[in-house]
């Protein structure tokens, strides 16, 4: 059983492309075929892997291994649903490990960091500003980007560890609003 599980979820996981959500239908289908879970028992244990920290899909993957065959079964499962994921990505980080030193490769990088920046700014900008009616800096605006600055000031003057900066914004987010 820990085999066919992990057999199971390795497929999976192999085709998962589009996130968690969209390989929910995939699962189904699997443990369906394999009569694992009526349409019932997998609605539960999908609402409880979303509910839980972390991918849904991987979640799900890990409450079913443990519902067929307990621990082990999560372990396999688990196992199964991210090892393609983690061998794809150690090929490509040694792939570009070998690349890093190719100059046209290092200038692509370069280039795509003001990229990345601006997209980063312009999803911050869109989410800011969305749902903002007549005056475009309302308190929640104003709030936010207070917390922000305090944040860029403790990480960049301060080296405040991120972790303790995305609890204080958690807290100051809870103070302000």
């Amino acid at each position: 059983m820990l085999w066919e599980l992990l057999y199971i979820f390795f497929k999976v996981g192999l085709v998962s492309f589009g996130g968690g959500y969209a390989v929910i239908t995939l699962i189904q289908r699997e443990v369906a075929g394999q009569g694992w879970l009526d349409s019932g028992a997998f609605q539960e244990i999908v609402s409880l892997a979303g509910m839980a920290p972390g991918s849904i899909a991987t979640n799900t993957a890990t409450l079913i291994g443990y519902s067929q065959a307990g621990v082990g079964g999560a372990i396999a499962a688990t196992v199964g649903i991210i090892l393609p994921s983690l061998i794809i990505v150690i090929g490509i980080a040694a792939f570009f490990l070998k690349l890093q030193s190719n100059k046209w490769v290092r200038s692509s990088f370069y280039g795509l960091r003001p990229i990345v920046t601006g997209l980063i700014l312009y999803a911050a900008v869109h989410f800011g500003f969305s749902g903002t009616s007549g005056s475009w800096l309302t308190w929640t605006l104003a709030g936010s980007l207070l917390i922000c600055a305090g944040c860029l000031l403790l990480i960049a003057k301060y080296k405040v560890h991120p972790f303790a900066v995305i609890l204080l914004s958690a807290v100051a987010g809870i103070v302000i609003f």
